[in-house]
């Protein structure tokens, strides 16, 4: 099998060729840098590339496996989401405010990959500051959806599902705040998954909205999602969040598993089949899965989240105010764009955010600003976080009924580029799905469960009760051992 198909395989067949010296790392990251910068026109999907760096992690994955001191992730090809802080790389978070940025340190998700000996090609394009569900909001332009390239990719982690969908790279970090991990992996045909805040550190993620921030992966399979997971997780002292609790081995409970689901109570909220705008194909497909796993023994049980309609204004109001405290610090002072002509220290903070900041980022912090000023605090921002509290009671009250939740990650396949830049809200409707689990801090997943209109991949989300990942993970591995969906990939890829 020649390097550039069998950089298409899944993690674990990339790690037995190692082992197998089948291939090198040296020549699979030689193959994923081609494939990188050939398909860089056409989807946009990084932002930095890295080839030097990638080829001396690659060199020294190679010396640590004939020394004898190897890992399952040394010498992969992976790729950062450009949220990441990476040590002498520059990190930009999709923004003219940072686009000279060079972090000196590695953020936790970077450091324990490159512990690993994973090799990273660079830094993945995205929404500014995670902002957005399409990919759309960067200052280095969109990115593309590879089953097409008129689409969106899906937001914000839109350029590591793409890197993922196009076969360059098995595995990419993406963050997910409001979904935009699940989000761009429906979009793109691959799995992401969202673990439960705190399972993974943010440190060194820049902040969007620190109460609801996730780092996550996003691969082609379950089994891929769970090696990757495994791998970034554990306790860090620097992140008052993280959890002190012991890795898990999330890829042994799937190994243990025998197929079957015998027991399992699968709930579908009888909500998320009532949004006015769900697309026929996207509800076909999702129904489609809920009957496959009904074959597999599983027994659907319809649930209820009373208040998961509220989870928009909800989210659109904490997000925006935590967003407006967490960017005050890009002010041109110490690190970042500066403006180049301003009369005093007042006219530089003015006009360096505002030609720093994109569109949508200013629309945020001036929501932010608004719902969290005197007079609208109490009215706005606490009324939002009454909600959250509800929202997560009402998870707990359906999880009494059921052991996973099954629903659409998005009510309609990947829009065309463009189609919503008149109206900010669409964009935001598309988030209907994946707030609640975020705002309840609960992990989620999506996988590929179908085509709709175009032929475009369709998402499945599953969501799972608090640090239930193993559970999760083996409940969609078992749907991709009985279906193919995840195999597919997009034409000329």
């Amino acid at each position: 099998m020649s390097t550039e198909r069998l950089l298409a395989s899944s993690l674990r067949e990339l790690a037995t060729a190692l082992a197998e010296g089948r291939t090198r790392a040296e020549a699979l990251a030689e193959a994923a840098l081609e494939r990188a910068q050939a398909l860089q026109e056409r989807l946009n999907a990084f932002i930095t590339l890295t080839p030097e760096r990638a080829r001396e992690a690659a060199r020294a994955a190679d010396e640590h496996r004939r020394a004898g001191n190897i890992s399952l992730l040394s010498g992969i090809p992976i790729a950062h989401k450009d949220l990441f802080c990476t040590k002498g790389v520059r990190t930009t978070a999709a923004s003219r405010m940072l686009t000279e940025f060079v972090p000196p340190y590695d953020a936790f998700v970077v450091e324990r990959l490159a512990q690993a000996g994973a090799v990273s090609l660079g830094k993945t394009n995205l929404d500014e500051f995670a902002m957005g569900s399409a990919n759309e909001h960067s200052h280095f332009g969109p990115c593309r959806n590879p089953w097409d390239t008129d689409r969106i990719a899906g937001g914000s982690s839109g350029g590591s599902a793409a890197a993922v969908a196009a076969g360059i790279v098995p595995v990419a970090t993406g963050t997910d705040t409001g979904g935009s991990v699940r989000q761009p992996a429906a979009m793109c045909g691959v799995t992401g998954i969202k673990p439960s805040y705190g399972r993974v550190s943010r440190y060194g993620i820049i902040a969007y909205a620190s109460s609801l921030d996730q780092a996550g992966v996003i691969a082609r399979s379950a089994e891929d999602c769970a090696l990757a997971l495994t791998a970034i997780e554990g306790f860090d002292p620097r992140d008052s969040t993280s959890l002190e609790r012991p890795v898990e081995d999330h890829a042994a409970a799937l190994a243990a598993a025998d197929g079957r689901l015998d027991g399992l109570r699968l709930g579908l909220p009888r909500e998320f089949f009532a949004v006015e705008g769900l697309d026929a194909d996207v509800r076909r497909a999702v129904e489609e899965a809920a009957r496959t796993y009904e074959a597999l023994g599983a027994r659907l049980v319809e649930v209820s989240l009373p208040r998961a309609e509220l989870a928009i204004p909800a989210y659109y109001v904490i997000a925006p105010a935590e967003a407006s405290s967490n960017l005050a610090r890009y002010d041109g002072v110490r690190y970042g764009y500066r403006a180049p002509a301003y009369t005093d220290l007042d006219d530089m903070y003015r006009k360096t955010r505002a030609q720093g900041f994109g569109e949508e980022v200013k629309r945020r912090i001036l929501v932010g600003t608004y719902v969290l000023s005197h007079g609208y605090y109490d009215a706005y921002y606490l009324q939002a976080q009454k909600i959250r509290r509800m929202i997560a009671d009402d998870f707990q009250r359906a999880f009494q009924q059921c052991d996973v939740i099954a629903g659409p990650v998005a009510p309609s396949v990947a829009r065309r580029i463009g189609e919503c830049a008149d109206d900010p809200l669409a964009d935001y409707l598309a988030d209907v799905y994946t707030l609640p689990a975020s705002l309840a801090g609960l992990p989620g997943m999506s996988l590929p469960a179908g085509f709709g209109e175009g032929d475009m991949p369709v998402g499945l989300q599953l969501i799972g009760n608090y640090l239930q990942e193993s559970k999760l993970l083996n409940v969609a591995h078992q749907l991709q051992r009985a279906t193919d969906f995840h195999l597919r990939k997009p034409e000329g890829y």
